[in-house]
């Protein structure tokens, strides 16, 4: 199923403040952390037409975002149930000892009607006997017989959930561009849909540039590496929405960049790794210029991952990450990965940044908004910077679980103070 292309109207809450030096070609000065995303999320808002439909079944709508509007089939609960195991009663004759009538459970319809002086012994999930109006837990009851002794008072609709209170028939409970998880899982398959419309997945080709880098089936040379750089964004493209395809590695060549480029025009989208700084072989940038390509950004005022580069050619988006492992981790988590969720169907994407207090004393300095490696304690709230050599310490990437991003005007903490934390998603 093929949706006509339909343009997406801008937000108002995410136009760029600096919406002149977006549009430049080439912007001079780096631009700030906010920015820099802002104009990632304006620019494709503004030319990215409405992703394919596809249908999908249950097992396989997880991680998927929603392309249309679910509603309830009927009311739930379609009945007026116990939330607890105890006694159906009437309210107005608590305290008291009842005559217990008969039982309810889940499943099974209530054909019995609670009077003055009576109670049914009920289970969780079981329908509300007509005539009762609350349900006494059974741990403040004690049983002699056929009489239940209940010695506290109740207030009707006491441990009841009433018909309709969860989701009302035809109620519109999950609405298009919502990411599919466990929870919307289950309440699709309450509502009984087993199979379900999504966006398709865009198509992301992965492109690492640089003689120094290997495959990592090879033995690199003690001036080689190995490229770890693809297989990062593969997962992190992966978890974001997208289809990875890893390209060969690309060397420092501009006529076998141009190639490749040409052939990743076909991919949704562009990832660089590699070849965007300002070196004499970084010829990313200075390729995709001479093809006619629009660059919004080239710099950005973050470390690490200045040298980030975000634009488009033809019709296709382009993210160009610096070649340091940390720096393309960190730049695809805070930009690229917006790029990926944007053309796979999420209509505004979220930066989920939450506060951590400091164990102890950090001092950078300011200008640069920067991300660096942390551990968040056992009561998930304190969080200890870790020592690390850099972007290119790998070993200290995969042992941290959040990002603390320290305030480019600020720069130094004291210990106890609040700080932003960006968690480091660790599922598949």
């Amino acid at each position: 199923m093929r949706e006509a292309p339909v343009r997406r109207a801008l937000p108002r809450a995410t136009v760029c403040r600096g919406e002149a030096r977006c549009h430049t070609m080439m912007p001079v000065a780096a631009l700030p952390f906010f920015q820099a995303r802002q104009t990632i999320v304006n620019r494709i808002l503004a030319v990215s037409p409405v992703p394919r439909v596809e249908s999908v079944s249950l097992a396989n709508c997880s991680g998927r975002i929603l392309a249309e509007a679910i509603a309830g089939d009927r009311p739930y609960p379609p009945i007026d149930k116990s939330l607890r195991d105890g006694y159906a009663v009437r309210s107005a004759d608590l305290p008291g000892a009842l005559e217990v009538i008969g039982e309810a459970r889940a499943g099974v319809a209530a054909d019995l009607e609670v009077r003055q002086g009576q109670a049914v012994e009920i289970m969780t999930g079981a329908p509300i006997p007509n005539g009762a109006d609350a349900v006494v837990m059974v741990e403040h009851t004690r049983r002699t017989g056929g009489i239940a002794h209940i010695e506290k008072s109740a207030s009707p609709g006491q441990h009841i959930v009433e018909k309709g209170f969860e989701v009302k028939r035809g109620e519109i409970i999950l609405h298009p561009g919502h990411r599919l998880g466990f929870a919307e899982v289950a309440l699709l398959a309450t509502v009984g849909r087993a199979h379900v419309h999504v966006f398709r997945r865009p198509n992301v080709a992965i492109l690492s540039t640089g003689d120094e880098v290997v495959a990592v089936e090879e033995t690199p040379t003690e001036h080689q590496v190995r490229n770890s750089n693809a297989w990062t964004l593969a997962v992190q493209v992966k978890k974001s929405g997208g289809e990875p395809t890893i390209f060969p590695i690309v060397r420092d060549d501009a006529r076998e960049l141009r190639a490749r480029i040409e052939e990743a025009l076909k991919f949704d989208l562009i990832l660089f790794t590699g070849g965007v700084s300002a070196g004499k072989y970084d010829l990313v940038e200075t390729v995709l210029e001479e093809m006619g390509a629009e660059l919004y950004i080239t710099r950005v005022a973050i470390r690490p991952g200045q040298p980030y580069v975000f634009g488009r050619l033809k019709d296709r988006f382009f993210c160009g990450h610096p070649g340091n492992p940390g720096s393309t981790m960190i730049t695809f988590e805070i930009f690229s990965r917006a790029a990926v969720e944007l053309l796979s169907g999420v209509p505004v994407p979220c930066l989920p940044l939450l506060k951590g207090r400091l164990t102890r004393t950090l001092d950078e300095k300011p200008g640069f908004t920067r991300f660096l490696p942390a551990k968040l304690e056992s009561d998930g709230i304190s969080v200890t910077p870790m020592a690390w050599k850099g972007s290119s310490d790998v070993a200290t990437m995969a042992r941290c679980d959040c990002f603390m991003v320290v305030e480019a005007e600020r720069g130094g903490y004291e210990a106890g103070d609040w700080i932003s934390v960006l968690l480091k998603s660790t599922s598949p």
